[in-house]
């Protein structure tokens, strides 16, 4: 080793599973931010790593790209690569070219889908005739790690197509829809706009309120969406004890709706949050989207709960003619069961979680409200005018969402910052705090003269 400081570096990159170029760069980047590699620290040559820590020279050789693009680590002619001064560290690019809107994932923080679309390819079904309505590698995937005992699964298209699927099948056209507030961005025009009403049910951070809820079944409502994980909450998760009164409220309605739940995050949760379907498993389903954690392209979420909702989703989408591809349903599975996978999103999972924490903390040291919940794909931020602050964001190229779409009624004035793009870097971090706390704090009027 050319430094013993480094053996850290080594010891760390051989307890890693994942072996992915990403695993690398984060366990490295990990190691310097905390002070495990202090600057100016000789790193082991690209040859010793790859020897030392089973890894492939073009493993190392990608990780150290990505590192020196976030200024970590330099490389000098005659004195190897070492940790760079804090000083030297770039600022990465703008914040003008990240999506602040829609949430798209971090694209270095999703797996290589080459090995799952061939492991997909591996069925003696390929080609065959008949519908796959879901695979039994997928079944056996998802069945033990379901929130509760569901009677029949099924597979769709991504997660907004599978929840808007779900409740299209609970719904007759024109019904009344209750929905945890607030909702996933464009959820709510996409309801409208085929002619369901709505209504919405106020949550904090244990859930959905229950005298809310309890108001809201009042007007008999055909089906009832709910967000156990919080995917776009203000607070946390489904605490067991809310679940269980949630459950009770249930009971007592007159008229017994279908229920749905949203879970937007799939595995990049850091828990999972219990499930309605544990008291109701005969009128509840669960959809589960993967595309957040393995990417847009898997194009394929998964409705398991209640077998006759699930057949009547099946029927729903196209008259049953519709079904996900086996390769894709295939390449799920792998991805759920494959163990490299799980430690890259394990690492994802604990980059948003600092990259959300991180902007919170940032407004709030500008005297600026900010909320998210602990599983959360977006940080509220509170503005004195909407429009406004949309309008000053704009200005300087950042792009962020409105908080009255996710809501039904009248909400207070917010806008919404998607999480999985927001930098690593502090600086880069305060910067955006800082323009957020301007346009937080500015009002926009229209004149006609």
């Amino acid at each position: 080793m050319t430094d013993p400081g480094s053996a850290v570096l080594v010891r760390a990159l051989a307890a890693d599973a994942s072996h992915t170029s990403e695993s690398v760069r984060a366990v490295t980047a990990r190691l310097i931010r905390d002070g495990s590699l202090a600057e100016g620290i000789r790193l082991p040559t690209i040859r010793e790593l790859a020897q030392h820590c089973g890894l492939s020279t073009r493993t190392v050789v990608a990780a150290w790209g990505e590192l020196r693009k976030e200024g970590l680590i330099a490389t000098n002619r005659r004195g190897g690569t070492v940790v760079a001064a804090a000083g030297g560290v770039p600022l990465g690019r703008p914040l003008a070219e990240r999506d602040l809107l829609t949430g798209s994932p971090d694209y270095a923080l999703q797996p290589d889908l080459a090995p799952a679309m061939l492991a997909g390819l591996h069925t003696d079904d390929l080609n065959r005739p008949g519908r796959d309505y879901i695979t039994d590698r997928l079944r056996t995937a998802v069945c033990d790690g379901w929130p509760f005992p569901a009677e029949a699964f099924v597979a769709a298209g991504g997660g907004s197509e599978g929840l808007f699927l779900a409740v299209d099948a609970a719904a007759p056209d024109g019904a009344l829809v209750a929905v945890e507030e607030p909702v996933m961005p464009g959820f709510l025009d996409t309801l409208t706009e085929v002619g369901y009403r709505v209504i919405g049910i106020a949550a904090d951070q244990q859930g959905a309120l229950p005298d809310s809820l309890a108001e809201a079944l009042r007007r008999n409502p055909a089906v009832v969406v709910l967000q156990p994980e919080g995917a776009y909450a203000t607070g946390g998760v489904l605490s067991p004890n809310r679940a269980g009164e949630l459950a009770e409220v249930f009971a007592a309605a007159e008229v017994e709706p279908w229920i749905v739940e949203d879970d937007a995050v799939g595995p990049l949760a850091v828990a999972q949050a219990p499930s309605l379907g544990s008291w109701y498993p005969e009128r509840c389903v669960r959809v589960r989207s993967y595309c957040k954690a393995f990417g847009m392209d898997i194009r394929t979420c998964v409705i398991g709960g209640s077998a006759e909702l699930v057949e009547r989703a099946i029927r729903a989408r196209v008259h049953g003619i519709a079904a996900n591809s086996r390769i894709l349903q295939n390449a799920l599975a792998h991805l759920i069961g494959d163990p490299g996978t799980a430690a890259l999103i394990d690492t994802a999972r604990e980059r948003y979680a600092a990259r959300r924490a991180g902007l919170v903390a940032a407004l709030r040291k500008h005297g600026v409200a900010a909320e998210a919940g602990t599983n959360s794909l977006v940080v509220w931020v509170e503005v004195a005018d909407e429009q406004g602050a949309l309008l000053r964001c704009a200005r300087h190229g950042v792009v962020v969402g409105s908080a009255a779409r996710s809501h039904v009624g009248a909400a207070r004035a917010a806008i919404r910052v998607a999480v999985p793009q927001l930098p690593d870097d502090p600086r880069r971090l305060a910067e955006l705090a800082a323009l957020l706390a301007d346009a937080a704090a500015s009002t926009h009027r229209e004149f006609l003269d």
